[in-house]
């Protein structure tokens, strides 16, 4: 039993361990600065709890990367009650800026009145979606408050890691435990699914070339909201020699009905994995985005290496 000054005799005594000196010592992790804006997540698609919860584990990731990280969520279809519109939260965050400010002043403080953005806005795509970013811009013009508007989090080396796992998961291909890269897989040709038209696809097929060299099998990107453009990428994939298909939806989630993959796996024939969801590099992508519209960013997070 521990005294109220320390361990009982003859138990161990944790010291701390001396900081390494020289080139090799640890760098400082890296912490929010005092006042930066808000990393405000906006989150597309009809708002439930699924949709919550996801979002909860993104913005979870990020905070865990960057502490002090003041991080919220806004729906681009909330009903600012259970799911604050990203409109409405932006204004909060601006208000909240200003209330800090003038308590400060109150209390006889000398501070600097607050300017720059109030919030970094960084949409929860993987991909372009000229519809969904154009109400994304919409909803920071119509908040009326000071917002930074980042790119979409893909195309990324990570994306394709996160797709590997996904498919891996599914059984559409197999991994290696420790380092992910493909030993065998189940699918000799995949189809890399998105929604934004034909910049997504293109976009896509960035990220699909990288998952293509992890899985040594070819990778085709089409439109889930093109008629046709599934069907006519699977049939593209068998004439060229693959026969055991498998499709890879490169979207996080709420984006999209969920009813759309499965109807686009039936229409190609083949089996479909999961979307990437709140896979830990989709909070850290978001984080790197928000970090970067700072100039405060850390080292670019790195996909898993193709071996």
């Amino acid at each position: 039993m521990s005294s109220p000054t320390g361990p009982a005799s003859g138990l161990p005594v944790r010291m701390p361990r001396p900081r390494q000196p020289g080139r090799h010592r640890r760098p400082e992790p890296l912490a929010a600065p005092e006042g930066a804006p808000a990393l405000v997540l906006a989150v597309p698609g009809t708002p439930g709890a699924a949709t919550r919860s996801l979002a909860d584990e993104v913005v979870s990731i990020a905070r865990s990367e960057l502490p002090g990280l003041d991080a919220r969520i806004g729906y681009l279809d909330g009903d600012d009650a259970e799911f604050p519109t990203l409109q409405a939260v932006l204004a909060h965050a601006a208000e909240e800026r200003t209330g800090r400010y003038e308590q400060a002043r109150a209390a006889g403080l000398d501070v600097k009145e607050p300017d720059g953005p109030v919030a970094v806005v960084v949409p929860l795509l993987a991909g372009p979606d000229s519809a969904l970013l154009r109400r994304v811009r919409q909803a920071v013009m119509e908040s009326r408050v000071a917002a930074d508007l980042t790119d979409v989090l893909g195309p990324h080396p990570l994306l394709a890691e996160a797709l590997h796992v996904r498919l891996s998961e599914a059984g559409l291909a197999r991994a290696d435990r420790a380092r992910l890269f493909t030993v065998a897989t189940a699918a000799d040709g995949i189809i890399l699914a998105s929604v934004g038209g034909d910049e997504a696809v293109q976009a896509a097929g960035i990220t699909g070339m990288l998952l293509a060299a992890r899985l040594a099998v070819p990778v085709m990107a089409a439109a889930l909201d093109q008629d046709g453009s599934i069907a006519s990428v699977a049939e593209q994939l068998r004439s060229s020699g693959s026969q055991q298909l498998a499709l890879a939806p490169y979207l996080i989630g709420p984006e999209i009905d969920a009813g759309l993959i499965a109807e686009a796996a039936r229409e190609a024939g083949c089996s479909a994995a999961e979307a990437l969801g709140p896979y830990p590099a989709i909070g850290k992508l978001a984080l790197a985005k928000y970090t970067t519209a700072l100039g405060i960013a850390p080292p670019q997070p790195q996909g898993t290496p193709v071996r």
